[in-house]
């Protein structure tokens, strides 16, 4: 009878256990802003980050994770799951004057989790859009939002193009501008997780103010990196350091809650290291606003719960596009788009299994420069470009020695880069993209460039307005806040 009951028990038991249905997991999200790929230590030694490479090395270091060439684009695939030229937001970014946002008929993915049950948090740089309060996260599924809207500001002032850019949740606030904003963030995200009911899952999307420009950080930071002659790299460099303690102070409140364990971690650059404000992408190609891989392949990792693979570096193909459907899938959803570009890696990631994608689209953007085009495909080991690739297309080791910028200008840069014209990389035998083989693999480039033009028939005509005057914080108090389009 002991033997029969038993059995019986199994039996309920694997009935009722699905794999990945487990208890939903804890999901922190963090997105690094203009992190190059040289700039962490598990990439580069020089670089002081010792909480993000911990967390790196318990987990999964993605070596192939994509993104766009700049911010907007980036976020918006994170959270639709669209790629930018499908919504309009292929074309540099939203600036703060533009009466323009994400679509807001596309399911973001604080929605979904929302609908999962999950308590939802965003902090930090939201840049998908202002002008009205719709476009705004605590209407995109965040149960709150501290942190600015636009794309950049000062690190103490909180400002942007003379107006104040801070809000809590919808209020505009003015936190202390004696505290440099890590600090700030820390003390939030600590209050968020101390509070939070661990009756229900939290979800935390922390996209960092760190570390676009300008290029701010307090002396003590900079002064880890003192044997850097180049004030500008040693100062970013000091930012990247403050960007990995507020990593510290996020893992260290969730360990003092007991959360730590239920927690998975995704950490990604929005793109890669912009060159002329001290971000390295060493030995990858160009930087932020390029097609090259500089400017679009992520220092990236997964970590934490759910993964039954860890330790390693993962090689498989992985793009912005495909976070929304995978953390999705990790928190045992599903979304309800079945137009989505992303595709659901939960399984490939968790399992070390190969990457389910093949093939990308960098980005399709006919008005940059306007009847040349800013447009790359990647389709296995290959990889297209054709049109204008970005400015700074050399390769730029880091500033730590000659005290000088690099050149990122230089005539011989130019003649030797096809600046106009059609690149092909294979980029399994040439991941830095220092051999053109357009001219030698023409078939190859043909067969790239035709599978583009069935991306580009899918594209939607850039989003991209002209300023306009009613966007001014002087009709907000100082603020630039919603309510003008």
């Amino acid at each position: 009878m002991a033997i029969i009951i038993s059995l019986i028990s199994c039996v309920v038991f694997l009935l009722n256990y699905i794999p990945g249905e487990a208890k939903q997991p804890n999901i922190v999200f963090m997105v690094a802003d203009d992190y190059g790929w040289n700039d962490v230590g598990f990439h580069n030694p020089d670089m002081i980050t010792p909480n993000i490479d911990n967390l790196a090395y318990e987990g999964v270091i993605l070596n192939q994770s994509y993104v766009q060439p700049v911010c907007t684009p980036s976020r918006n695939a994170f959270m639709s799951g669209v790629y930018p030229f499908k919504a309009g937001l292929q074309h540099l970014v939203i600036a703060p004057p533009q009466a323009t946002c994400a679509p807001t008929n596309r399911t973001f993915l604080s929605q979904y989790l929302k609908n999962l049950g999950y308590a939802t948090h965003a902090l930090g740089k939201w840049h998908l859009g202002l002008c009205k309060w719709e476009c705004t996260p605590t209407y995109r599924g965040f149960d709150s939002f501290y942190g600015f809207y636009n794309g950049k500001e000062t690190y103490y002032n909180r400002t942007i193009l003379g107006g104040m850019d801070f809000r809590d949740n919808k209020d505009p606030v003015l936190p202390d501008v004696s505290q440099y904003s890590t600090y700030i963030y820390a003390k939030r995200a600590k209050e968020i997780i101390e509070k939070h009911d661990k009756n229900e899952p939290l979800f935390m999307y922390f996209p960092f103010q760190s570390v676009h420009a300008p290029i701010e950080v307090p002396v003590s930071y900079e002064n880890m990196y003192s044997e850097i002659k180049n004030e500008g790299r040693r100062k970013y460099s000091g930012m990247v350091t403050a960007m990995d303690d507020l990593v510290g102070n996020v893992t260290a409140a969730l360990k003092d809650t007991g959360m730590y364990d239920d927690t998975l971690f995704v950490f990604t650059a929005d793109n890669g290291g912009w060159i002329p404000y001290h971000g390295n992408n060493y030995p990858l190609r160009g930087g932020k606003t390029t097609v090259y891989e500089g400017g679009t392949r992520a220092a990236a990792f997964i970590t934490g719960a759910g993964l039954v693979k860890k330790g390693y570096t993962y090689n498989g193909m992985m793009h912005a596009v495909d976070w929304m459907p995978t953390i999705l899938s990790a928190a045992g959803g599903k979304p309800v788009d079945t137009d989505l570009d992303g595709i659901d890696q939960w399984e490939s990631l968790r399992t070390g299994a190969p990457s389910k994608r093949t093939e990308f689209i960098y980005n399709l953007d006919d008005e940059n420069p306007p009847a040349c085009g800013h447009a790359a495909i990647r389709v296995g080991d290959y990889k297209l470009i054709e049109g204008y690739p970005g400015p700074d297309q050399g390769w730029y080791k880091p500033e730590t020695v000659s005290g000088e910028k690099p050149d990122t200008g230089s005539s011989i840069q130019i003649q030797q880069t096809n600046v106009f014209g059609r690149q092909l990389f294979n980029l399994k035998d040439d991941p830095n993209e220092h051999k053109d083989l357009s001219l030698t693999h023409r078939d190859i480039a043909d067969q790239l460039s035709k599978r583009m033009a069935e991306y580009h028939a899918q594209m939607v005509p850039a989003n991209y307005p002209a300023a306009t005057i009613a966007s001014d914080p002087d009709n907000y108090n100082g603020f630039w806040s919603p309510g003008w389009c």
